[in-house]
């Protein structure tokens, strides 16, 4: 394939002349279809596909993304289902009577995992993503709050939300969208999340609701729940202020069910009101799914479930989104029914493992300084040590020489001082592509070593990237 120039948008496609199954030279020559405006008729379907195809082979290698905590790989019979189901619409539940019945039992999976006091009793759903679980869980906390405090609020009090600057940006949207204060507990030295104490000092009678990330995307650490939890209700018992709590568990929520079945995070602590995850993280499935639960009905305001009538039969609805595809919640309930708790344990237990023995590795090498270890989630945080000549940019720019996207970037409020490499690994990255990768570091070194100074000091623009 080739990129025909013209002026300005009128840029083309061509494609060789030998491509396609029509053995003609001549018309593959002709063909060169516009980049910014339909075309004014079609073009073959292998030359359409030859013609995209081509042009995605610059995209990353999905493996070698160290960036990402999205599922990179599915097994070929889970590809087989959803390939099956991409035409079914999962908010047509009257059409498609067993895909709702798929999504039902993914809920009560994870009501039963997460200890919900009533498992048949938990209120849940799936969604596009943990961006728009935590929207519903966000809008639900505010309704509630305004239940609460109805004349307060109509006297023009400003509701509030509790987090830590580290997380996740959707819940930045949630407050700039449905106009919550968002009260945001900066880092501080080594913490590098919320705290109890945080936690409680920025809680007031306006606040709907305290956020816990389990799994910091910055670092892969958990934030500890339970004496968030603990410290709210001591607040309660001095103060009267009931603040419920949201689980963040987009990608924890996957982890510690499996790894650290000691850890008190879920619905066992009366005060954790709702939970979500990503499925299309930890939960071992292509994007795009999350799952949104809440502790019982009390927890779902009713006036945020809207009843659907048109598809064929009186439907609830919750979600933010209306139409969207079903395929992802059916690979959901693959994985589930595929895996069992021994094999969810099989699978993160060895991401946990590559992730620590990768850290051990980093270490080894010298210049590093390692945050965390990948002993929560299966993900750390690294920086350089101060003697060495280069930064985590100069690091980042050089391994993508080799094709591995490690993503480099400074934290947030408190920290930007601080600038760290992130390593996330999932299901398929083995041991032996961890080898790898520190076989390529370690070459890189004495290269980085031989520089005067980081490049950006030599005005060289430092290449960032943050992906949760």
């Amino acid at each position: 394939m080739a990129l025909h120039k013209g002026a300005g948008d009128d840029r083309r496609l061509t494609v060789g002349p030998f491509l396609g199954t029509a053995a003609d030279p001549l018309g593959s020559m002709e063909l060169a279809p516009p980049l910014h405006r339909l075309a004014d008729g079609p073009v073959p379907a292998d030359t359409a596909y030859q013609l995209i195809h081509d042009e995605l082979m610059l995209d990353g290698n999905a493996r070698l993304n160290l960036a990402t905590f999205v599922s990179t790989s599915m097994e070929d019979q889970a590809t087989r289902l959803m390939t099956e189901c991409l035409d079914k619409n999962m908010i047509d539940k009257d059409e498609y009577p067993q895909t709702a019945e798929l999504e039902r039992r993914c809920v009560a999976i994870l009501a039963h995992l997460w200890h919900a006091p009533d498992p048949d009793t938990a209120v849940g759903c799936s969604t596009t993503g943990s961006s728009e679980a935590c929207m519903l869980a966000g809008l639900a906390l505010k309704r509630r709050w305004i239940r609460r405090n109805a004349d307060r609020y109509a006297a023009g009090a400003r509701p509030n939300l509790v987090m830590g600057v580290n997380v996740q940006v959707c819940w930045e949207k949630f407050c700039v969208f449905w106009e919550v204060e968002a009260r945001t507990a900066p880092m501080d030295g080594e913490r590098f999340h919320l705290g109890p104490e945080q936690a409680v000092a920025l809680c007031d009678e306006n606040t709907i609701g305290v956020v816990g990330v389990l799994g910091s995307t910055f670092d892969g650490s958990y934030e500890p729940v339970a004496e968030i939890c603990a410290a709210l209700d001591d607040l309660q018992q001095r103060t009267g202020l009931d603040v419920p709590v949201h689980v963040d568990g987009a990608s924890g929520g996957m982890i510690a069910p499996f790894l650290d079945e000691h850890l008190v995070w879920d619905f066992r602590l009366p005060r954790v009101a709702s939970v979500n995850t990503s499925g299309h993280k930890y939960g071992l499935v292509y994007p795009g799914v999350g799952w949104a639960l809440w502790r019982d009905r009390e927890a779902l305001p009713e006036e945020l479930v809207f009843k659907v009538n048109y598809l064929g039969g009186e439907m609830p609805t919750f979600a933010l989104n209306f139409s969207r595809p079903g395929a992802e919640v059916i690979a959901q309930y693959y994985v589930f029914l595929r895996l069992g708790r021994a094999g969810f344990r099989a699978v993160q237990g060895a991401c946990r493992e590559v992730a620590g023995y990768l850290a051990e590795g980093i270490e080894r090498l010298g210049g590093f300084r390692l945050l965390t270890r990948g002993d929560q989630l299966p993900v750390f945080a690294f920086t350089t040590t101060d003697e060495v000549p280069f930064d985590v940019f100069d690091v980042s720019r050089r391994l993508r020489e080799r094709g591995w996207q490690v993503p480099a970037y400074t934290f947030p409020a408190n920290r930007e001082d601080l600038a760290v490499l992130r390593v996330v690994c999932r299901n398929g990255f083995s041991r032996d592509l961890a080898d790898l990768l520190l076989g390529d570091l370690a070459r890189l070194l004495p290269e980085l070593r031989r520089q005067p100074v980081p490049l950006k000091d030599l005005g060289v623009p430092a290449r960032t990237g943050f992906h949760h």
